[in-house]
């Protein structure tokens, strides 16, 4: 604490500027600076803290965890985000837990270590996502209100005994895919709710604003917020759908549907679909003369996995690029090529890029959540597919389907 006694009239003109909670502990994690914010935030006053084990700000079930944390942290000290997405708490003076953020900075004094801790109180924002989560579970009992609605329609129809138990166990089928649905997302949002938090802002920000415009000429504004709305939702849609495949892959659960189409079919539905995609100056090249082109897999997954390849190659390209895909075939394979000009996949990073949630440096300024490929390498190694790239950053990649021309399980 001497080292800090020192300058302590700068030290705490710069910790009182900043808005955020300030702790500074030493290697011993014993507090030896703090500034008001963090004082009004653990209800304590003055040099109260200074001197004190950093314990005395953690609930005492998350005491062994932290020991081991900052431990490792001043071992191999570096800026980074304290918990990394994990859920932190801190203790009030009067007993009181709360949900908070801490960023820590490591420093030196001559050879003293020191770690700074800025400390942000989230409540407001843990309150926010379960409002969320309550209006979801009031959509879910609207749903089930109205799903009742139509099993009393169903019961007054005059169906021979059959059909009517029929409808009946259709409905509770439903009615239990929704619930399991329903379970899955709760889950899913609890994991990755920093993937949620952008698009959902800008669907309260936007539900917001339509609010604001009541006259008619106003439309094309509303029609604007409408757009952003369905656009976030549909975000949020694929992502949910996506963690549903890994679930099924993860336990099985995954039926293919194996019927006999022509190539062309999937291929003209993935690039229409694509082009609404599609960055200014940007087009798809595609073969045109591939009607004769028959295969026999699950259409719903060769839909999928073309589709990630040519939603990546759009996504990770610059404005006025083509897209490319090409097609081979021999007696047993059908080999279908994506090929982009974009950023490419730095060299420390194709080894990783099949691995679940893992995205590369250069890709990170983009939304996505890094589960794409490896759902599609999942269920092309399910139906003896196979898929494979060649890439080099800022040049462009080719990312490869080889697919059986009859796929058996």
């Amino acid at each position: 604490m001497k080292v800090f006694e020192k300058d302590n009239a700068i030290l705490k003109m710069l910790s009182e500027a900043v808005s955020e909670g300030l702790v500074i502990i030493d290697g011993n994690q014993t507090i030896v600076s703090t500034n008001k914010a963090a004082e009004d935030m653990f209800g304590y006053a003055g040099k109260e803290l200074l001197g004190k084990h950093l314990d005395i700000l953690i609930p005492k079930n998350y005491h062994h965890s932290h020991h081991t944390y900052v431990g490792e942290f001043i071992t191999d000290a570096d800026k980074r985000q304290m918990g990394h997405g994990n859920n932190l708490f801190g203790l009030r003076k009067n007993g009181k837990t709360f949900p908070l953020e801490a960023g820590l900075n490591p420093f030196q004094i001559k050879t003293k270590v020191f770690v700074m801790a800025l400390v942000v109180d989230i409540t407001k924002r843990k309150e926010q996502e379960q409002r969320i989560l309550d209006l979801n579970s009031d959509l879910e009992k609207r749903i089930k209100t109205r799903t009742q609605e139509l099993e009393k329609t169903v019961d007054k129809l005059e169906f021979e005994i059959i059909k009517r138990t029929e409808a009946e166990n259709k409905i509770k089928q439903a009615l239990k895919r929704e619930k399991e649905l329903n379970e899955l997302k709760t889950k899913f949002l609890s994991m990755v709710s920093h993937e949620f938090k952008t698009p959902l802002s800008g669907i309260l920000t936007s539900t917001i604003l339509l609010s604001k415009y009541h006259l008619t000429e106003q439309q094309e504004k509303r029609d604007k917020h409408i757009r952003t709305i369905s656009e976030k939702v549909h975000y949020l849609n694929n992502i949910l759908n996506d963690f549903l495949s890994i679930e099924r892959l993860d336990t099985g659960k995954e039926n293919y549907n194996m019927t006999t189409f022509k190539l062309s079919k999937v291929i003209n539905e993935v690039v229409y679909n694509a082009n609404m995609l599609l960055k200014s100056g940007q087009n798809i090249h595609f073969p045109s003369e591939i009607d004769d082109y028959q295969i026999t897999m699950d259409e719903k997954i060769l839909e999928l996995s073309l589709s990630n390849l040519v939603h990546n190659a759009i996504k990770y390209s610059p404005e006025d690029t083509p897209i490319e895909i090409d097609l081979e075939k021999n007696k047993s394979h059908i080999t279908i090529h994506v090929k982009d000009y974009g950023i490419g996949i730095p060299l420390n990073a194709q080894k990783n890029i099949f691995s679940r949630y893992f995205r590369a440096e250069n890709a990170l300024h983009n939304q996505g959540t890094g589960i794409g490929l490896n759902i599609v390498q999942g269920h092309l190694k399910n139906i003896g597919g196979s898929i494979h790239f060649k890439s080099e950053e800022n040049k462009g990649s080719i990312f490869t389907l080889i697919l059986p021309i009859n796929c058996a399980l």
